[in-house]
């Protein structure tokens, strides 16, 4: 699967930490958009390069990270086609695939610690999409 990431200064340390993570576990090719150190960075445009991707439809899934990940799902959320989910525990990460058919995982690399992050990371990578009653909700969100 090819999955693309990014995140700001503020999430750089987890992104970081993730990466190594799915290149460990194989079976993952991984776009790095930035930003590439603890330098300040404005978290929209990592955002709307990984937003753009998905919602072109150049890769199925992805992962922000910046402080909160309240800005990052913001911007995300602004774009056709994506569905980020900002989550911080692994039920919501269930429920956001099984449910919402989310695209982008959103964290908060200063609210996290790095072992349930990566876990979030690996649930949201192998739980599929319910459809069904859900996939009528879904086909609901985007604005025409």
């Amino acid at each position: 699967m090819d999955i693309i990431l990014g995140s700001d200064h503020a999430g750089f340390d987890l992104k970081e930490e993730i990466k190594g993570f799915l290149s460990e576990r194989g079976g993952y090719r991984v776009k790095d958009v930035g930003t590439f150190s603890h330098e300040s960075a404005d978290y929209p445009m990592i955002a709307h390069e990984v937003a753009k991707n998905i919602s072109e439809k150049k890769f199925k899934r992805g992962l922000l990270v910046c402080g909160s990940g309240i800005g990052m799902s913001i911007v995300a959320n602004r774009y056709r086609n994506v569905r980020a989910a900002l989550c911080h525990n692994l039920y919501t990460v269930r429920l956001s695939r099984k449910h919402n058919d989310a695209n982008i995982l959103v964290l908060g690399g200063r609210i996290l610690g790095v072992g349930l992050a990566l876990e979030m990371v690996d649930l949201f990578l192998s739980t599929d999409f319910e459809g069904g009653r859900h996939q009528r909700r879904v086909d609901q969100i985007d604005v025409t």
